[in-house]
């Protein structure tokens, strides 16, 4: 057996209820492919995007809902050493990647705004939905996580004085008829990582070249923040990432203060004596 086919059987067997399974039941759940679909599967060369385009190609080749994938990697800027390793796990795991050049990093060095992650990550979503556009897809996957999910929460909490969340699945506003879509929306990272492990795959951490060099002190990121502190309460309340989850679907409208939805805001005090 190839490594790759070893590789893929770890998915559905070994990790089938912690990855396959949770993979599938967002998919179902929340209508990520349909019929005929053609999907831009999106791999930036970590461990998320590259599972994705594992999860994508054996759903394929099981999926009683016939659909097309392509398997891009936007390339910002990346060093010649991350993108030959980026290639290099391609061919391990069978993953048919196609590389497109921009010119991200360039642009935003140039930039020299105290905000690159900003910038960088808007341009990347631009350049994304054009080659979506090309290959001719209607839906873009990306490899964000559960983690992803919850740490977004906490930090538009935190940080945004709003409760919101990251979606499964979101139109797009300025490109018609593509769809962004999260297939690894219910699958934990500490599975990901697990899985990584077992298989002994070696991906790039982050190949961005404003952090990789360590220039920015990864403790001062609100992202490590909000995972360090879940991982904190779950010391007393296992259960708390499910919970947080849990509550984004159960908000009750009778007992907040305010709410907004389509560009329209509500106080509570709007039907109070009604």
């Amino acid at each position: 057996m190839e490594q790759y086919q070893e590789i893929e059987r770890s998915i559905i067997k070994k990790y089938r209820k912690e990855i396959w399974s949770r993979f599938v039941k967002a998919v179902k759940d929340y209508h990520l492919i349909n019929e005929n679909d053609k999907v831009m599967v999106c791999i930036s060369g970590g461990k998320d995007s590259f599972l994705l385009a594992k999860c994508i190609q054996e759903l394929s080749r099981h999926s009683d809902v016939p659909f097309t994938a392509h398997y891009v990697v936007m390339n910002p800027g990346y060093s010649a050493e991350n993108l030959e390793k980026i290639k290099r796990m391609g061919q391990t795991l069978n993953v048919p990647i196609e590389i497109f050049e921009s010119d991200i990093f360039e642009v935003v060095k140039r930039s020299g705004g105290k905000s690159p992650c900003y910038l960088c990550a808007r341009m990347r979503r631009g350049f994304l939905y054009n080659k979506a556009e090309e290959l001719g897809c209607n839906k873009i996957a990306l490899g964000h996580h559960f983690d992803d999910v919850i740490e977004t929460t906490l930090l538009s909490m935190f940080y945004g004085s709003e409760i919101k969340t990251m979606m499964p699945k979101l139109k797009s506003t300025n490109f018609p008829g593509l769809e962004l879509i999260r297939p690894l929306y219910l699958v934990k990272e500490h599975d990901i990582l697990a899985w990584k492990k077992y298989n002994n795959l070696d991906f790039i951490n982050c190949a961005c070249m404003f952090t990789e060099n360590c220039s920015l002190d990864e403790s001062e990121s609100k992202r490590l923040e909000m995972k360090n502190l879940i991982n904190n309460l779950r010391k007393t309340n296992p259960n708390v990432d499910h919970n947080i989850f849990m509550s984004l679907t159960n908000v009750n409208l009778d007992c907040v203060l305010g709410y907004s939805t389509k560009g329209k805001e509500y106080n509570f005090l709007d039907d109070y004596d009604k």
